[in-house]
């Protein structure tokens, strides 16, 4: 999300150092995001004594008009799970290559936001309250038909489940916990073609 301002440098009033909380608030991304993005040199840090990151905000209006989540250059990948640690933990590495990522808690959320935006690609978890993955899989079918590509994970990873994604019409299947490196290529895979 990117800053409106009416010149490229901040006003007197806004403090030109900004803390790690302070910067991902900015930039609109979790902290662990922003830390893995200093951490790369995507996002110039400077260190205290106390070896506590802070940002010049000029130098985070650089990295949003040049290369920020708001540039919307990426292909859009909704992530839907209950769990909040493994949203984030995707996020923080399907954003690392460059991704535009929304998160949904449930699968009402998940159908709104594919509403609002259709998504390139659908991480879905099968285990969710209420309304299970299976469930929010055939309600998209039924809205979007095969359009939106569905990848299911689940924790348990076996290949009578792994057979259930094929015949229900997901494109993959990953069991949990995955290997990072898993996803992102099973997601390159599937938006490449």
């Amino acid at each position: 999300m990117a800053r409106e301002r009416s010149s490229g440098r901040s006003t007197s009033s806004e403090p030109q150092w900004l803390t790690l909380g302070e910067a991902a608030r900015y930039l609109g991304v979790a902290q662990s995001t922003i830390r893995k993005w200093s951490d790369s040199g995507r996002v110039r840090a400077f260190y205290t004594p106390g070896r506590h990151r802070r940002y010049r905000r000029d130098d985070l209006d650089t990295f949003l008009e040049s290369s920020g989540p708001a540039a919307g250059e990426g292909p859009l990948v909704l992530i839907v799970d209950d769990d909040e640690q493994v949203r984030e933990y995707v996020r923080v590495n399907l954003e690392a290559e460059g991704y535009n990522v929304r998160e949904a808690g449930n699968a009402e959320e998940g159908l709104l936001a594919v509403e609002e935006s259709q998504p390139d690609l659908v991480l879905l978890d099968v285990m969710m309250p209420q309304v299970d993955g299976w469930q929010m899989l055939q309600q998209l079918q039924e809205r979007h038909g095969e359009a939106v590509p569905v990848v299911m994970f689940s924790g348990k990873a076996d290949a009578a489940t792994a057979d259930e994604v094929a015949e229900r019409g997901a494109r993959g299947f990953i069991g949990k916990p995955f290997d990072p490196g898993q996803l992102i290529e099973k997601t390159k895979q599937l938006l490449s073609s």
